[in-house]
């Protein structure tokens, strides 16, 4: 079972970077679909960036697309996003997840992952 830790969220002004981090431990993600979901209050978690092992596929939802960039480095069972041109729209709590299934990527939109990690706090301001 792989347990994840994110780090690197905070606050930020419209238009500025963050980069979000990730360290997994309990195995190595290199066989994992990993990908970020965040959450705003009163609504469902949505997922925004997906990986498929190797990084040799990822998909992103509308909202984030040219925006936001996931990434991992299997080696040091980290994943990343980086987001750039941030909006006040992206303040969400954001999760890293991991999911050993085939068909979970293949539903990834609509299939909650597997593995979770706590969350971290993204507030972007005016």
């Amino acid at each position: 079972q792989v347990q994840l830790v994110e780090s690197g969220g905070g606050s930020a002004q419209a238009g500025e970077s963050l980069t979000l981090s990730c360290a997994a431990s309990g195995g190595t993600i290199f066989w994992y679909y990993m990908a970020w979901f965040r959450q705003v209050p009163g609504k469902e978690r949505e997922g925004i960036a997906f990986s498929y092992p190797g990084n040799v596929n990822t998909t992103y939802v509308d909202s984030v697309k040219g925006r936001f960039t996931i990434s991992r480095d299997d080696a040091k069972n980290m994943l990343y996003l980086q987001m750039d041109s941030l909006k006040p729209e992206d303040t969400a709590m954001y999760y890293c997840t991991a999911d050993p299934r085939t068909s979970w990527w293949l539903n990834r939109t609509t299939m909650r992952p597997r593995y979770w990690g706590q969350g971290t706090q993204v507030t972007i301001s005016p």
